[in-house]
């Protein structure tokens, strides 16, 4: 993943180049011309669509509030079963944890990778033990805003080897993202760059 996030950071360059190599132009003599007007004046006029522009908040909207676990949550009084049973129920992997009646308040994070290590590993009785007892609390929780660019939350993701980050606005719960998330958005960014790019060299900016 790491390898990932260096290619896409360079990918920019990348695409121009391959979208210049594929016109093709009869006189040899102008494409240095082309090349040089095309790398000195795209960058100005696609710098405000730019790589990179993806935020966290652009992903929330396109999930929406019951897509996808962006809003699923339990208490840290439910039990463990509970809590696994509506990860699986809603096919996601994490679910945020909250105190009992404070759901925007944000107590931490259960995830299948706590149910195996804390619960099936250890032998213990997910029906008995209750989320507040294996969840990963607040205070270790990595997490982002919704101002956080796509690329800075999959390096965090990538750092700390974990496929699901809360998103936190003015110290509320307001959604989280995965891995899924992250990966999807950043295809889709530089599909829609590279179709930009299309267009300017066709005439279209």
């Amino acid at each position: 993943m790491q390898g990932v996030i260096q290619a896409v950071r360079s990918h920019g360059n990348v695409l121009k180049y391959m979208v210049l190599q594929r016109i093709h132009i009869r006189e040899p003599i102008v494409q240095p011309y082309l090349f040089s007007h095309f790398k000195s004046v795209s960058s100005a006029r696609l710098e405000e669509h730019g790589f990179e522009s993806t935020t966290i908040l652009d992903i929330l909207k396109v999930k929406g509030k019951s897509d996808d676990g962006s809003w699923l949550w339990c208490t840290t009084d439910d039990t463990v079963y509970d809590a696994v049973k509506s990860m699986t129920q809603h096919n996601v992997g994490a679910l945020v944890v909250v105190k009992p009646g404070e759901q925007n308040s944000i107590a931490g994070i259960i995830t299948e990778r706590d149910y195996l290590r804390k619960i099936i590993v250890q032998g213990r009785s997910s029906k008995s033990t209750k989320v507040g007892d294996i969840m990963t609390e607040e205070n270790k929780l990595i997490t982002v805003t919704p101002d956080t660019k796509v690329l800075k939350a999959m390096q965090l993701m990538t750092d700390n080897r974990i496929r699901h980050i809360p998103v936190i606005n003015d110290k509320k719960m307001i959604g989280m993202v995965s891995i899924g998330d992250v990966v999807r958005a950043v295809v889709s960014e530089h599909r829609e760059e590279l179709n930009r790019l299309n267009a300017y060299i066709q005439g279209g900016y």
